[in-house]
């Protein structure tokens, strides 16, 4: 079966503009291969100074006038969307109750599947446009048989599919990644921009989870969620200290612990379980992190859905590296083995599978099965 990557005749388009040049350029790439194309930037908060300032987020006032100036250099119509409700429901109060719940949630994945490839999507359908394209580096191939396929970036180093695993066969009929299928460096990218002209070109990249405005996530979940003081205990149930809060801890994390008593070995400690029930953050040695299974729910294919047991491989963070696994649906949950042992993997967290460099589907972590213990 023949794929291509290229839309086979001019579409219409509706460009998200974050503000930064790998969606610029992403327009400008749409544009430039004959597409009617319409940028539009997503008000995200309906206090905008509430989120990040300077160059680092995308969701600024800066930000929405960086892309408007961009949008003018391109020379395509550009608008501005107030999504801040939707925003607000679907990504910022799902990630303080993730946290509270014990969970760790990726933002980013949750903002694609609820914001830019739905609510963004259903109003850029419904206004006729054809697709809907960003500046993320990833690839939409489309078969002779007219069906399509998410894969990898064609530059590993740049690859985002991570965070778009979660988009359906409908979703990636109407999305376009024009940078996806381009081996670049981000100077390279950088250097594009600056030859069209784009003022964004020297933009510093935003790493960081937009709406936390000073970067601080555990005061920011301190904030919504109050200080609840509880225990820190080793895998004893030895009292070891106390904490203000365990929504402010993750699976496998090492620094800020603040437990005075060193471990017998000398070895660091680290979070191993979340308790939000008696609100007790339980840690332990490296080892003890080590996770042989796991049960994921809520799957999304990119495609159709498997059928029986398969070999494929994974990535549990965004990034991440892969890692071989063998996955089944169970009653509608995803049951994973992996080959071998891998650690930091927490409730909440999104897996990702693949075939080769074909996105298989995503699914949200319920439990793990520890190495160790053998038990969750």
């Amino acid at each position: 079966m023949t794929e291509t990557t290229q839309p086979t005749r001019p579409l219409r388009v509706l460009a998200a503009m974050s503000g930064g040049v790998d969606s610029a350029v992403a327009a400008a790439r749409a544009a430039e291969a004959g597409h009617d194309v319409t940028g539009v930037h997503l008000a995200l908060s309906a206090n905008p100074q509430s989120f990040r300032t300077g160059a680092r987020g995308c969701c600024t006032i800066e930000d929405s006038r960086d892309a408007r100036r961009a949008a003018d250099v391109i020379g395509i119509p550009f608008y501005v969307w107030d999504l801040a409700d939707r925003f607000r429901e679907d990504v910022v109060e799902d990630f303080v109750a993730e946290y509270e719940a014990g969970r760790t949630p990726n933002p980013c994945l949750r903002c694609n599947e609820k914001i830019k490839f739905a609510a963004l999507l259903d109003k850029a359908l419904a206004l006729g446009f054809d697709a809907v394209c960003t500046g993320h580096y990833a690839q939409v191939t489309v078969n002779s048989d007219g069906s399509r396929e998410l894969h990898r970036a064609s530059d590993m180093a740049k690859d985002q599919s991570y965070v778009l695993g979660v988009l359906d066969d409908r979703q990636l009929a109407h999305a376009m990644f024009p940078l996806g299928d381009t081996v670049t460096t981000k100077d390279e990218i950088r250097a594009e921009a600056e030859r069209r002209g784009l003022a964004v070109a020297k933009k510093p990249d935003s790493h960081d989870i937009c709406f936390i405005a000073d970067g601080d996530t555990q005061g920011f979940l301190a904030a919504r969620l109050g200080k609840a003081e509880g225990d820190i205990v080793d895998e004893s149930g030895t009292r070891l200290g106390t904490h203000e809060g365990a929504y402010g801890f993750t699976i496998g994390q090492r620094k800020g612990l603040r437990i005075g008593t060193p471990a017998a070995d000398g070895k660091p400690r680290y979070v191993l379980d979340i308790s939000p029930v008696n609100n007790t953050v339980t840690v332990g040695p490296a080892d003890a992190l080590d996770v042989n299974a796991l049960t994921a729910i809520k799957p999304r294919w990119c495609g159709a859905a498997p059928t029986g047991p398969g070999t494929y491989t994974a990535q549990l963070r965004a990034h991440g590296g892969e890692t071989e696994v063998t996955a089944q649906l169970v009653d509608g949950s995803l049951e994973v083995t992996f080959t071998e042992p891998v650690r930091g993997v927490a409730p909440g967290q999104a897996i990702v599978l693949y075939d080769g460099t074909r996105v298989v589907g995503s699914a949200t972590i319920a439990s793990t099965v520890r190495a160790a213990a053998g038990v969750a």
